[in-house]
């Protein structure tokens, strides 16, 4: 039986600080059981290393949930149309995610007033990691919590709920939960649930939820919770530092 559970959600390509934040954990995969909340890629540097990594750990036991920035991912690049390349690409940090695997920057561009044609970006990396983003569960539960990246509809469990709402959904969660278990996910920066643009530490609703993306990628700082006994621990970028 594992010790502890650790979650960790929002990592956004920032990799240095993952590998920080899983060292000061001291994770151990014999003993702990790693939940991660999705959104491993998009406006951090070094996106397709993190999934490389995020692969590396499931292969060893790891938790690996879906996160919307990996929903937006497969949208664009599978069978979405221009809006959704817009949506990504330009909007949500995906040609920082691209650029990670080496395409440049005039091989995203598409050309405006004319039919629609996604580039083709050849690459057998990110097949790859299109294959792994498209088998990623959208929750983990266990007896008393259920992990999700976003949240879950009021009224409903996990499971009955819709599953681009898991992925998606904010303020009707924040405020309408009212479930048995308690919730653990990312998705909101915790900034913005404290009210608070220098709060990034663990946000704890009264209706038995816990936020923990604390905005690393906006110079935030990188949490990871031990579920069983509460301890939290965090990294911030050096710069943020």
């Amino acid at each position: 039986m594992k010790k502890r559970t650790l979650a960790i959600s929002d990592i956004h390509g920032e990799l240095d600080l993952f590998e920080r934040l899983l060292d000061k954990t001291g994770y151990d995969p014999a003993s702990d059981q790693l939940v991660l909340l999705g959104d491993y890629i998009d406006r951090g540097p070094q996106s397709m290393r993190t999934l490389e990594r995020v692969m590396e750990l499931r292969a060893a036991g790891a938790v690996a949930l879906m996160g919307n920035h990996e929903d937006l991912m497969l949208r664009a690049l599978v069978n979405g149309g221009e809006e959704d390349w817009k949506r990504w690409v330009v909007r949500n940090g995906g040609c920082a995610t691209l650029e990670s695997y080496g395409f440049a920057d005039r091989e995203l561009r598409i050309e405006t007033g004319e039919a629609f044609r996604r580039p083709e970006l050849k690459s057998e990396a990110l097949a790859r990691h299109l294959d792994f983003a498209r088998g990623l569960d959208r929750y983990y539960e266990t007896e008393h919590v259920v992990f999700v990246h976003a949240g879950i509809q009021p009224g409903k469990t996990a499971a009955e709920s819709d599953p681009s709402e898991l992925l998606w959904i904010r303020e009707e969660f924040h405020l309408g939960y009212g479930g048995a278990k308690t919730v653990v996910f990312g998705h909101t920066p915790t900034r913005l649930l404290h009210r608070d643009p220098d709060n990034d530490g663990l946000y704890y609703g009264s209706n038995r939820i816990i936020g923990i993306d604390g905005g690393a990628v906006f110079g935030g700082q990188l949490n990871a919770l031990s579920v069983e006994n509460g301890e939290v621990f965090y990294v911030k970028s050096e710069s943020s530092s």
